[in-house]
């Protein structure tokens, strides 16, 4: 090899360790006060946020200086500085939140307030604070902004509706009721960016349902495989109406991937034709004379790259590695109580 060739390969390598390193997977905690960071990397717990107490949902800024979690506890939006772990404002939200999303430009800030009446929250993140709020037709549970930055996307348990606020006047621009409340979301895109459908989860629904952005309307139903089965009942999450939580589009837009929790296991399909492509088993913990316990997978997230997707076990405390080609558990990390959503961080 050539003292160019060796150059250059060396340069290649401390880039990818560099851009490896810069990626931290955000894990709220439900029942406890802390927040934990953990590097793909290692697969290694690299930071604690302390001091959040029932933390919800969690995003940050897309320069990665900062954190903003919710708080349920407070009923506030936590901001915490993304060097310091520290949290540097406490913002007062109108009534107790649910998720978090952040506008493309990081400018803004979406909170879902899962109370009566129900709205969206919108934090100014030059002044830290409540902007204005957007009223939607019931307790909003979670609130994501689309792909291409242009859009809100909320979607409420109790009232069965997903609302959609065009960001460009920060109203309501339409809504679609269903049968069962709308739980996880995620969206894929159209050749020119544009997004193209949401696949949302709905109460009751073992499977995810497809709508048309363009169209305004549920176009398909998906219902997973028969097997895997046999978990969800000792957790109590069957008759919760919760089959299924958890979902997410890989960025490299190529597979869909989906919780369940009667399968132990996160299913799933290639895109954008939805073929099933197979399954990831979770952990889970067989007892004698009762039906096994499952790691009731709550939420996921991928790493940029989309070779790893990461599941919170809310039931077991911790988090998965999965590999996205093998679908194989690659690594195991205890994190704090009851882990549930999660989201991924870039520093740069």
């Amino acid at each position: 090899m050539t003292r160019a060739a060796l150059t250059l390969t060396i340069a290649v390598a401390l880039t990818a360790a560099a851009t490896a390193s810069s990626v931290r997977i955000i894990q709220t905690n439900s029942a406890g006060t802390t927040v934990h960071l953990i590097d793909p990397a290692t697969n290694k717990v690299v930071g604690v946020i302390n001091g959040i107490e029932v933390n919800h949902g969690a995003t940050s800024a897309p320069d990665g200086s900062r954190l903003y979690v919710t708080n349920e506890a407070d009923r506030t939006l936590d901001v915490v500085d993304a060097r310091t772990l520290k949290v540097a404002k406490k913002i007062e939200l109108t009534a107790h939140p649910n998720n978090v999303s952040i506008s493309r430009d990081g400018r803004r800030v979406y909170v879902a307030i899962a109370a009566a009446p129900g709205a969206v929250d919108v934090i100014d993140t030059t002044t830290l604070t409540r902007a204005k709020s957007i009223p939607v037709n019931g307790a909003a549970h979670n609130t994501y902004v689309t792909p291409d930055g242009k859009y809100a996307v909320s979607g409420s348990v109790r009232h069965k509706f997903l609302n959609v606020v065009d960001l460009a006047t920060e109203q309501t621009a339409w809504e679609i009721k269903f049968d069962g409340g709308v739980r996880p979301m995620t969206f894929d895109v159209n050749p020119d960016g544009s997004t193209r459908r949401i696949y949302a989860q709905l109460s009751n629904l073992d499977g995810f349902v497809v709508v048309d952005f363009a169209e305004k309307k549920e176009i398909q139903r998906i219902l997973f495989p028969a097997e895997p089965r046999g978990y969800g009942v000792a957790e109590g999450r069957i008759g919760a109406g919760v089959p299924s939580h958890g979902i997410g589009v890989a960025p490299d837009g190529k597979t869909l991937w989906v919780n369940s929790h009667r399968a132990n296991a996160v299913f799933v399909y290639s895109t954008p034709d939805l073929a099933y492509v197979g399954y990831a088993a979770l952990p889970d913990l067989k007892l004698p004379g009762r039906d096994p316990i499952g790691a009731i997978p709550d939420w996921l997230t991928f790493t940029p790259d989309s070779k790893l997707v990461y599941v919170g076990n809310s039931t077991f405390n911790s988090v998965v590695a999965i590999d996205v080609q093998t679908r194989k558990v690659v690594a195991t990390i205890p994190v704090g109580q009851v882990p549930k959503r999660m989201n991924t961080l870039v520093m740069r």
